[in-house]
């Protein structure tokens, strides 16, 4: 017999799953693992497997609540405890030493980040004692394990550039003090220490099989299609996009190629340095105008775009270091900080990278005004106690991946939802949105076939190149890739998701989203069968 849902299981949810990533805790926004770092030892896995056990058991055990956010909630732990236990038995992280450098880095940057003001120095020294404990119980971990080479590569980087971090530009922190500096000094050596250790390992394939893969897209993102069908799909979008993008540029200059017509957009661009950095609000503040009839931005939660941090400069290149980050759900403040960053030596790469048309579609639309913005802002107020804080971004990705499709489909959707602003955006700009939208279906391809065994990464590489990403891009995308499978699919799926329920939605276009992101951050998949649930869609 079905026992009644009890909505405190989230909480004992929250708390086991912090106790093994307190690292995540941080940057949700939960100040009682700040001290704390995550746990590596021998019998780390069989814990954390008895607890995932403990909770799975007590959950299938209740009725289906008959509240929107309980019935949400229910939904997403059973989820995320069926793959995270399937994780720990066929991809342990604990055997990917980039996700040691990653949660060891960040465990220490999440307390200096703007939205952990003021710093909470006990917690900050704390994490920098146990950094050297943490990452010797890494390399004993990792001893006969066969690693991917290109995840070795990628905590080789983090590790060194972390150590020159705490030797040198964590001393120009606004808030640095002198009692961090023997400590920081400790956590340097044990970053380099790391990273030579990783000279030994052996390597191995990063595919996690067409199983492990299936059972990421049925239970994490919700989707009822197959990995071989996703395929199909994604081919077919592939191919037929790359007619348009032939057939587009004819339109816009017959003597010119799709490429060359993207390419010269870089040539369009401020005039100086803070010209750049002040295109960044002028786009958002118009992007926000411009939509006003298509979505209900988040104005009342401002987003401060600014030079980024001195001390961050370094090491926000090698780092999972993101210019717009997700802002704490259980403490989110007023606002959310948007790093631009500044020129190096290089003033004229700089003022191309910061084109016009890039500042406005990735940085003003996707990222900022009615893109992550007014998402997580929107999902601050979901009835889901975990859609408020599942797409936080941790130290490797998403806290829940299964938040993607939603988070990282409406980010991309909306790119090309502005496209239905008359004016806001040029044809050369509509075309490079085109290439835009193909290379997330070629990441379909990448995401897929590499983990099923189709394509080596090799292979996945030299198809990025193909499908227009940057040369200096390739390598560390199918890197990480390679670590987390189901992740980059997840954002072409997601976009046409999205067109799909809207072409059913029973009211109008601003309804229709500002519904949609009412939900907060759950599979998208789910958004479609609670919408229909409510007698929304046709």
């Amino acid at each position: 017999m079905s026992e009644r849902y009890d909505p405190a299981i989230v909480d004992e949810f929250l708390s086991h799953y912090w106790a093994f990533h307190p690292v995540d805790a941080t940057f949700m926004g939960s100040k009682d693992y700040d001290g704390v770092m995550p746990l590596a030892g021998p019998q780390i896995l069989t814990r954390e497997l008895e607890g995932i056990a403990t909770l799975q058991s007590k959950l299938e055990k209740t009725e289906v609540p008959q509240g929107l956010g309980d019935r949400l909630d229910r939904r997403m732990m059973l989820a995320e405890l069926a793959v995270q236990r399937a994780s720990a038995t066929a991809r342990p992280r604990l055997h990917n030493p980039a996700w040691y450098s990653g949660e060891a880095a960040f465990a220490i940057i999440s307390l200096l980040l703007p939205q952990s003001a003021p710093i909470r120095h006990a917690s900050l020294i704390a994490r920098l004692n146990g950094i050297l404990a943490f990452l010797n119980d890494a390399a004993e971990r990792l001893n006969g394990v066969a690693v991917p080479k290109g995840w070795c590569q990628r905590a080789q980087r983090e590790s060194v550039a972390m150590a020159g971090f705490l030797r040198t530009d964590i001393k120009l922190h606004e808030e640095f003090a002198d009692e961090w500096a023997e400590p920081a000094c400790r956590a340097s050596d044990a970053f380099e220490k790391f990273a030579s250790v990783l000279d030994f390992l052996m390597d191995a394939n990063p595919a996690c099989g067409e199983a492990h893969l299936s059972l990421i897209m049925s239970q994490t993102h919700g989707l009822t299609m197959s990995p071989r069908e996703a395929i199909e799909l994604a081919q077919a979008a592939y191919d037929r996009m790359g007619d348009e993008l032939v057939e587009m540029a004819e339109a816009i200059h017959p003597a010119k190629s799709w490429q060359d017509i993207v390419a010269g957009l870089a040539d369009e661009h401020p005039a100086d340095a803070e010209a750049v950095h002040d295109s960044y609000l002028l786009w958002d503040v118009t992007a926000i105008a411009a939509g006003h009839d298509l979505v209900t931005p988040a104005q009342e939660y401002d987003l401060d775009y600014r030079w980024m941090a001195p001390c961050f400069r370094k090491i926000s290149q090698p780092l999972y270091f993101l210019f717009y980050r997700s802002p704490p759900g259980l403490d989110p403040g007023q606002g959310s900080v948007y790093w631009v960053t500044p020129p190096g030596e290089d003033e004229d790469g700089f003022l191309r990278g910061n084109n016009t048309a890039t500042v406005k579609t990735i940085h003003s639309v996707h990222h900022g005004s009615v893109g992550h913005h007014t998402q997580n802002a929107r999902a601050r107020a979901a009835e889901s106690r975990l859609a408020r804080i599942a797409g936080t971004d941790c130290a490797l990705g998403l806290a829940f991946l299964g938040a993607g499709t939603l988070i990282e489909g409406w980010a991309c959707y909306v790119e090309d939802l502005l496209m239905e602003a008359p004016g806001f955006y040029t044809p050369a700009e509509i075309l490079l949105l085109k290439q835009y939208e193909r290379r997330n279906a070629a990441s379909v391809l990448i995401d897929i076939k590499l983990h099923i065994g189709d394509w080596s990464l090799d292979e996945a590489m030299a198809f990025y190149r193909q499908a227009g990403f940057a040369p200096s891009r390739v390598e560390g995308e199918v890197v990480r890739n390679s670590m987390l499978p189901g992740s980059r699919l997840m954002y072409w799926i997601g976009v046409e998701g999205i067109k799909t329920l809207r072409q059913r939605w029973k009211g109008d276009t601003l309804s229709f989203h500002d519904a949609l992101l009412s939900y907060g951050h759950v599979p998208l998949a789910w958004i479609g069968q609670e919408m229909e649930r409510a007698g929304q869609l046709t």
